[in-house]
């Protein structure tokens, strides 16, 4: 019988501060009453929101590949490669 009523003694514990915080927590999709205060405070944020939307310069397209390969125009690595002289073999065996 201790043991039951120790059970009972602690579950009120536990589960106290849960019901008193159901009257402060707002359910799920319910509707929240703002006040005109609040409208025009989260009017005036999505304007500023805006206004540094507008203020982000826009930036040229970023290449990853530029060190690997030439944007100049002058065609692919492939193309510039075969421009290139090959290599002088330095081992006694390759001479």
């Amino acid at each position: 019988m201790r043991i039951i009523a120790a059970a009972l003694l602690l579950t009120a514990f536990i589960a106290g501060p849960a019901f008193a915080q159901a009257d402060h927590v707002p359910k799920y999709r319910e509707e929240v009453e703002k006040s005109p205060a609040d409208e025009a405070n989260e009017q005036r944020q999505q304007r500023a929101y805006q206004r540094a939307l507008n203020a982000v310069p826009n930036q040229k397209p970023v290449d990853p590949w530029g060190m690997a390969r030439p944007n100049d125009g002058q065609g692919t690595p492939k193309a510039n490669a075969a421009k290139t002289k090959p290599a002088k073999p330095t081992s006694a065996a390759a001479k």
